[in-house]
This record gives structure tokens, C-alpha cells and sequence, in this order.
């Protein structure tokens, strides 16, 4: 045979046997779908917080202070083998008892915390206790505690221009913002003026015709937005002293409403109820001004006044500016030199006499000012070298500046709550991975007593383990970050386990949030236990490090930390050969939906799976007072672009590439829906596949229903873990999970 011959035969033959070999491959049967079974769910449901929270004893409550013939006394509910109890303390000597005053039988009643449902109500009380206000028909009312009469102080309040309300934007409440004088004579409100104001619109989901849901929503951008007139109001003649001024922004130098978590603390009285001080904010938080009112005639007199570059705030958790009319001076809290500081300022001249506090680290809030002895007391972070920058610490210090002094010694978060007079405070401290330990010390940091310390034998009976604190860096490779990493109890270090990232991007908070301990952070553990690494790390542009650490991605929210997640990631995967990079998921809720969504579209080659919960995807259909605080305000350029769209999530939908489920509740007062449908929208538009979860007639805060719990779980375990997840598993409480 020629050559040629030969060479066409074993050409043939070599064809043949690929050909064999193709189709022994294809007659392979494929590989099995691995399966998540139902008692893998089980498990990962007994580290849910309904099943965690009642496995932790003698953990105490929030604290609630208390006067009995001069003594000082405080009490809390706990949770103890008997079940949940009030208990009482004296704070001279520590001693406790059982607690029987009506609030503690109300909050043993109800389940609840220590203040036994107070926080709900809708009337303010004055200081003696003898009449309370309230809001009916747009005007303000008193009622006498004494006989129950009520009484109009004002009758000019019509819709859309009633007194004390705060019912704009995303807050919708009929609770009164005011402020009581310390004699209970006057009343410092506001007349609120949403008129012309834009409107937001929902509507229910029922048999028959919707309820059509409307309500005054200002936008960015809007030319009107509400805006609030400030009054003084003496309750005795029911005399209206409207201030001499322009009428103010509806805003305060700590959140994004009027009024902070109830309360109305830009305002502040002397103790003769004279004059009170405030401080108006620009629309945009660039601009502060301390003013001080007569309550008699509405004069102002302008005090001092900050701009900042980006955005002020006065602390966290509470404003940390004071009046102080007796020794004509005021505390202020400025972030100037790139940390949050205390300053002592004439009141006469508005100038600062000293800078009280300095250094790295920030105060985080002024919790009492001891004028007599001239010492403050305050919260801090990152003041204790070599200790987690997040734990707040409790110090005392004297106005001029000398003589700190930390008394609250314990490497740990602190949640600290001062006695009335100040000789006393009730520490509760402890770690993401420590147990809470409450103390009672004396204003000098003296112990008295361990009021609680809290027993976790059942929680870790039951299989419970820590999250791990994590460091890693940042974008620039050289700032350290900070977080919680969450691993499977049954963790295997030779198995390779998807990372999902659990994030809230700020700028307000951080995905971790607290320092402080906790049986179950949401769902982070429950969801480790399925088979993957959940990681939450706090990035740049998140809160309580350096003033320019807070405002890394100010006027681009886009950003949403997202170049600090993949970095972290990517460290965390090089560090942990287990951590199976290829497989990165990520989800949040909110802010951290907004951030999902972004990430999917921003990075579709690292994340691979997303779920996006109830996100602001576009900041201009975003109440206007958060919006504008931190991407500025709204710009139109003669191009027709604006310098919102860096932060719109709709226009880089088109590069999705991965799995990506978007769930949004159809009656979200917060974040409305239509943020979730614009991004529909170019997912359409774009081709795109995608899941869609339009809940009916929820609000903003469906992530932790079950059903959107088993939804998370059946998205990641399906899309990032490449299983079947159980069919429709119920979620359960322990008692029948116990029986499956």
C-alpha cells in the first residue's frame, strides 16, 4: 500500500476513535444535581434570631431610670429560667428585687424592652407631668393630666400647614415635634408648610377599587420642599411668638428628618425657659448656624455659624452640641480637623475660647454636661490603641480640656445610659463574639455592681459559634477595613465554599452595624449554614473612622464601597484557600439593595449571583432630605445629564451578566416601588434575564419575612451553591422545628 494509502487509513482510524470518544462522552449520563434537603434547611433555621434569642439568660434589657423619695433606682427585663422578669435596682448600693411598677408589668406582659411600649405614643409630656400635647385637626392640643381637659393652643393649622407635624418624606407619623421649657410654661415647635410640596402616590392590592395612598414626598431637585416656621407657644395665655426669621429647612444636623429617633434635640431651652437655642441647617448639610431665640418677642440673635465641604453631622446617636446660658458659652461638635471633636465657644462673641477634646479618633455623642464641676462626659471611638476602632468607650474630661479619663475600662463595646443627677451609669459591654456583662458604676467609674451577666451555655448547647472578626484592606491597599465573617458550624476546611457578601453600603451605617454581641445578626449565620463563607465589611464611606474615611464616595453613591467589598473579597480568598472566589455572591436590603443591584451591573464578572431587596436605585426618587445630604444637590447640565446619574442604577442595568432577583413590597412608604421598576424597565429594554418579587402590600421592611427568607435561601442555593433547594419549606419556630 503507498504511503499515501496508509496515511488516509489512519487518518480514518484516528477519526473513528474521536468520533468513539465523543460519543462515549456524550453517552455519559451527567453528574447528579446535588440537593439541599430539608433538614439542612432545619438546621440552618435554629440559628434564625426567633430560635437564638430565647436560648441567651440574663441578658439585660435597656435601662429605664426612675426617682423614689430621692433615691436613685432603674429597671430592665431580662430573660431568666423562670422566664422574662422585671427587676429594679437601687443604685446606691446595687441591691435588686423584683420590679412591680406598671411599666415593668406592661413590658413583662407585652415581651417588650425596657421602656414598655412608651416609645409608641403619640403625645409629649411636659416636664411636671401635669398636662401632655398632642396633635388634632393640624393644630396643637394640651390635655391635663388631671382631669383629662383638653385645650387648643393654636387654630390657624390647616392640611399641609399644621403645627408640630412630621409627616413629610419617608417619616409619617402623628406624633408632635416639640420641646418643652424646663418650667413647663412654653412649648418650642414649629408650624410645618408642605404646601405646593410634590406628592407620593401608592396604591393597596385588594378585591374591587385600590385605596389610593397619597402624601407630601419632596424630591431632589424639587423647587418646593417642606419647610417648617418656628414658634414659640406659652400654654398658660396660648400666645404664638413666631420667630424673626426666614422660614427654616425641614432638617437636623444628625438624621434625615426634623426630628432623630423622637426627638427634636436641635432645640434646646435655658432653665428659665427665656431663650432657646437652635441650630438651622441648609437643605444641602454644608451649612450650620447656632442661633438663640427670646421666647418673648421671636428676636434672634445668630451665635456661630460651620460650613463643610461635604456634608456636617453633630455625632451619632444623639446631637452633641449644648447651651449653655449660666456661664454664657456652648459646646460645639465639629469634624474640621478630620475628626469629631468637642469645642467650648463665647456665647457673647461666637468665638471658640478652646478645643476641648483632639486627636485621632472621634466623639461619637455628649451625654451630660456637669456645669457645676465643668466636666463633661462622652462617648468615643478608635481613642484606645490596639482595640477595635467601632467600640465605643464611656470618658469624662473637663471643659478646659484636662484630666480625661476613660471609665469604662473594658476591651468592648459599651452601651452606656447615665443616672438623671449623673452620680450613676448603667454599662452594658461586650463583643460580636463575647457575651454582654451590664455593670453598675458610680460617675467616677467606681464598680458598685455586676447588675447581669449574660449565660449563652444553651445558645452554644445548641451549636452556636461566633462570627470571626476580619481585617482586611481597602481599595488603596493601605486603610484597614473592618468586619464579621460567618462560616459553617459543620465547617470543613478542605471544601471549597462560595463567599456571599451581606452589605449595607452607608453612608449612614455600615453592614455590620453594632459591636455589640448578638445570637443571630439577621440571617448571615442561617445562610453559612447551607454551605457557604457570608462576609459583611464595613467600607470606605461608612461612618465612626475619620471624617475623610466618611466621605470617600460623596456626590457619587454610586460607588457604594463596592471597590472595598471586591478588594476585601479577593484578600480574604488568597488568605482562605476554602473561600471559592469563582463563586461570589451578594445581598442586601435598602441601602444595601441599592448596592446589590450596582454590583451586579458594576462588576459582572465577580459577582455572580444577586438579591436585591427593596433598594433606592435612583436617589431622585429618593426623599430628598438623604439624597441631598450625601450626593449633593441636584445639578442640570445643559447636555440634559445631571450629577445624579453617576448613582443611577438603571443605566448600567444593560451590563448585567449573572443571576440577579429583585423583591420590592408594593407599599413601601420608605423606598418607594417604582426605584425597583425603573431598574426593571432596562433590564427589559437590555434583554436581560432577570427575577422579579413584587410583594403586595408590604412596607420597607419585608427581609425578614419568612417568605423572603426561604426566597434568599432557595436563590443562593439554587444559583451560587448549584443545588436543588428543599420544595416551598416552611419556616418554623423551635418548638416545631424540634419535631422534624
Amino acid at each position: 500500500m503507498s504511503t499515501q494509502g496508509r496515511n488516509v487509513r489512519r487518518g480514518g482510524l484516528a477519526a473513528a476513535l474521536v468520533a468513539a470518544a465523543s460519543f462515549s462522552v456524550r453517552a455519559q449520563p451527567p453528574p447528579p444535581t446535588p440537593t439541599v434537603t430539608v433538614a439542612d434547611y432545619a438546621r440552618a433555621e435554629r440559628f434564625m434570631p426567633y430560635n437564638t434569642t430565647p436560648l441567651v439568660l440574663h441578658a439585660a434589657g435597656r435601662v429605664t431610670w426612675v426617682s423614689d423619695k430621692g433615691r436613685e433606682r432603674f429597671w430592665y427585663r431580662t430573660t431568666t429560667e423562670k422566664g422574662a422578669e422585671a427587676i429594679i435596682v437601687t443604685a446606691e448600693d446595687g441591691s435588686k428585687s423584683a420590679c412591680d411598677l406598671a411599666p415593668c408589668r406592661a413590658a413583662v406582659e407585652s415581651g417588650g424592652g425596657g421602656r414598655g411600649g412608651m416609645s409608641t405614643r403619640l403625645d409629649a409630656p411636659s416636664p411636671d407631668g401635669k398636662r401632655t400635647a398632642f396633635i388634632r385637626d393640624w393644630n396643637l392640643w394640651v390635655r391635663e393630666t388631671a382631669g383629662g381637659k383638653e385645650t387648643a393652643l393654636t387654630t390657624d393649622g390647616v392640611k399641609d400647614f399644621g403645627y408640630a407635624t412630621d409627616n413629610a418624606g419617608w417619616t409619617r407619623s402623628d406624633r408632635p415635634i416639640l420641646v418643652w421649657s424646663p418650667d413647663s410654661k412654653k412649648i418650642a415647635t414649629f408650624q410645618q408648610d408642605q404646601r405646593r410640596v410634590g406628592e407620593m402616590y401608592l396604591v393597596d392590592t385588594a378585591a374591587g377599587h385600590p385605596t389610593l395612598q397619597a402624601w407630601k414626598y419632596p424630591l431632589p431637585g424639587d423647587d418646593t420642599i417642606t419647610m417648617i416656621q418656628r414658634v414659640v407657644i406659652d400654654v398658660e395665655t396660648r400666645r404664638i411668638v413666631r420667630l424673626q426669621m426666614r422660614p427654616d429647612q425641614h432638617r437636623s444636623t444628625l438624621c434625615d428628618d426634623v426630628a432623630c429617633r423622637g426627638e427634636w434635640a436641635d432645640v434646646q431651652w435655658s432653665p428659665d425657659g427665656s431663650t432657646v437655642a437652635f441650630v438651622s441647617t441648609a437643605r444641602d448639610h454644608r451649612r450650620e448656624q447656632l442661633r438663640v431665640a427670646d421666647a418673648a418677642t421671636g428676636a434672634i440673635r445668630d451665635v456661630l455659624e460651620e460650613k463643610a465641604e461635604t456634608f456636617f453631622e453633630s455625632g451619632s446617636g444623639g446631637v452633641s452640641w449644648r447651651y449653655l446660658p449660666a456661664s454664657n458659652e456652648a459646646i460645639w461638635f465639629s469634624e474640621r480637623d478630620n475628626w469629631g471633636h468637642l469645642y467650648l465657644y463665647d456665647l457673647a462673641s461666637g468665638q471658640e475660647k478652646q478645643a476641648i477634646t483632639s486627636g485621632e479618633g472621634n466623639v461619637t455623642q455628649l451625654v451630660r454636661v456637669d456645669e457645676k464641676n465643668r466636666q463633661l462626659y462622652f462617648m468615643a471611638v478608635g481613642w484606645e490603641r490596639r482595640r477595635d476602632p467601632y467600640f465605643r468607650h464611656l470618658y469624662r474630661i473637663g471643659m478646659d480640656g484636662r484630666s480625661l479619663q476613660l471609665l469604662t475600662p473594658a476591651d468592648a463595646d459599651h452601651d452606656v445610659t447615665m443616672s438623671p443627677s449623673g452620680r450613676f451609669f448603667v454599662d452594658t459591654y461586650s463583643k460580636p463574639d463575647a457575651a454582654p456583662i451590664t455593670e453598675l458604676r458610680d460617675a467616677d467609674g467606681r464598680l458598685i455592681a455586676t447588675i447581669e451577666q449574660a449565660d449563652i451555655s444553651k445558645l452554644a448547647a445548641a451549636g452556636w459559634k461566633p462570627p470571626m472578626p476580619i481585617t482586611v484592606k481597602a481599595r488603596d491597599g493601605a486603610t484597614d477595613l473592618y468586619g464579621l465573617m460567618y462560616r459553617p458550624t459543620t465547617f470543613d476546611p478542605a471544601k471549597k465554599y462560595p463567599i456571599v457578601n451581606h452589605i449595607y453600603p452607608g453612608p449612614q451605617t455600615g453592614s455590620v452595624g453594632s459591636r455589640t454581641f448578638s445570637s443571630s445578626r439577621g440571617d448571615a449565620q442561617a445562610l453559612a449554614e447551607l454551605g457557604f463563607v457570608v462576609v459583611e465589611i464595613d467600607g470606605m464611606g461608612t461612618p465612626w473612622r475619620s471624617k475623610k474615611f466618611h466621605e470617600a464616595y460623596y456626590g457619587n453613591m454610586g460607588d457604594n464601597t463596592l471597590p472595598d467589598q471586591v478588594a476585601g473579597m479577593k484578600e480574604l480568598a488568597a488568605r482562605y484557600p476554602w473561600i471559592d472566589l469563582d463563586r461570589a455572591g451578594i445581598y442586601g436590603h435598602s441601602g444595601g439593595g441599592y448596592a446589590t443591584a450596582d454590583a451586579m451591573f458594576r462588576y459582572p464578572d465577580f459577582f455572580k449571583v444577586g438579591i436585591s431587596e427593596a433598594g433606592n436605585h435612583d436617589n431622585r426618587v429618593y426623599e430628598d432630605d438623604w439624597a441631598e445630604k450625601w450626593q449633593g444637590l441636584l445639578q442640570r447640565k445643559a447636555d440634559g445629564t445631571t450629577n445624579y446619574d453617576n448613582q443611577a442604577n438603571q443605566l448600567v442595568a444593560k451590563n448585567l451578566k449573572g443571576k440577579l432577583l429583585l423583591a420590592h413590597g408594593t407599599l413601601d412608604a420608605n423606598v418607594p416601588p417604582n426605584n425597583t421598576l425603573l431598574v426593571v424597565n432596562e433590564l427589559i429594554k437590555a434583554n436581560k434575564d432577570f427575577d422579579l418579587l413584587m410583594l403586595p402590600n408590604r412596607g420597607h421592611g419585608f427581609g425578614n419575612e419568612p417568605y423572603m427568607v426561604r426566597r434568599r435561601w432557595d436563590y443562593f442555593v439554587r444559583h451560587l451553591l448549584g443545588a436543588e433547594p428543599p420544595h416551598e419549606y416552611e419556616m418554623h419556630s423551635t418548638t416545631r422545628a424540634a419535631s422534624q
